[in-house]
């Protein structure tokens, strides 16, 4: 199932692929939450039964329709650093025993086409593309990495943008430099396990102003999904609706030899197959 919000900032509504392709509004199918996780657990066979035959006059056409990001209202924005052993490399940093861990404030998330704001100060800021996790029921203890998928909710494209001197150079925690503004654009739609073959296995990239910036996939990963769920579960509760992001193949700016960032006007687009693209133009924050 494909699940996505559309509309302006603030008045999303909640639309369903059907098996044709085209969109509906599930508020014609009675759906009334606008919350996808809240709908997956709670009305899901109705929303199946209702995607296999709209009548026409039911169906929405979303193009030139603006997406928010399909996530709404997280608990928690959970990120693991260095997770493909090739962006350690370009870092200059360890490939890591453990998964390292840290947060993104909740609303940094913004749709997959909107603007995304270069911090005041910033000279350093980066590009991510990252496979989302998006957690569908509670987590706690989980007994082996084998029980985790059966807590997934779906997955989505995240652009884990960063600023390097933030983050690297001003001391402390990551999170200063992960926390900006409008620093994970998310989406375009919630993709739910049953359309994903093989999440260890999705193919990735992005592009910068059109030049190809990072190619990889999610079969590099040093810790896969089944085992950074079941790991994090053993320090904290994931709610439903709480967001991973699994961490981003080489070809970072910081990676570019000389480094390379962004600056207004520039362009990030970007992609994971299965799950969709996304395209975000920096313009200075205000």
């Amino acid at each position: 199932m494909f699940l996505a919000r559309v509309g302006p900032v603030g008045r999303e509504q909640l639309v369903g692929r059907l098996v044709d392709g085209e969109w509906v509004l599930l508020s014609a199918l009675g759906v009334s939450e606008d919350d996808p996780v809240k709908v997956l657990a709670s009305n899901l066979d109705d929303v199946l039964a209702g995607l296999v035959e709209v009548a026409p006059e039911r169906k929405i056409d979303v193009a030139g329709q603006r997406f928010g990001s399909p996530i709404v209202r997280p608990g928690k924005i959970v990120c693991i650093g260095l997770n493909y052993a090739d962006h350690a490399l370009e870092s200059g940093m360890p490939v890591p025993a453990e998964p390292i861990v840290f947060f993104k404030a909740s609303n940094t998330l913004i749709g997959p086409n909107d603007d995304v704001y270069i911090p005041r100060a910033s000279t350093k800021t980066d590009w991510e593309v990252e496979l989302g996790v998006v957690i569908g029921s509670e987590c706690r203890y989980l007994d082996s990495p084998a029980d985790a998928l059966a807590h997934v909710a779906g997955y989505v494209v995240c652009n884990d943008v960063s600023e390097r001197e933030f983050q690297l150079e001003r001391g402390g925690q990551w999170v200063k430099g992960k926390s900006c503004e409008t620093f994970n654009p998310c989406g375009p739609w919630l993709v739910t396990p049953d359309e994903i073959q093989d999440a260890s296995c999705l193919d990735m990239w992005l592009d910068v102003n059109g030049e190809r910036r990072q190619t990889g996939s999610t079969k590099t990963m040093v810790f896969d999904v089944p085992y950074l769920i079941w790991y994090l579960s053993q320090f904290m509760v994931l709610d439903a609706g709480d967001l991973i992001n699994t961490g981003t193949p080489p070809g970072v700016g910081m990676g570019q030899k000389p480094p390379s960032y962004l600056r207004a006007g520039d362009v990030m687009s970007l992609g994971i197959a299965g799950l969709g693209s996304q395209r975000q133009e920096l313009v200075v924050s205000p």
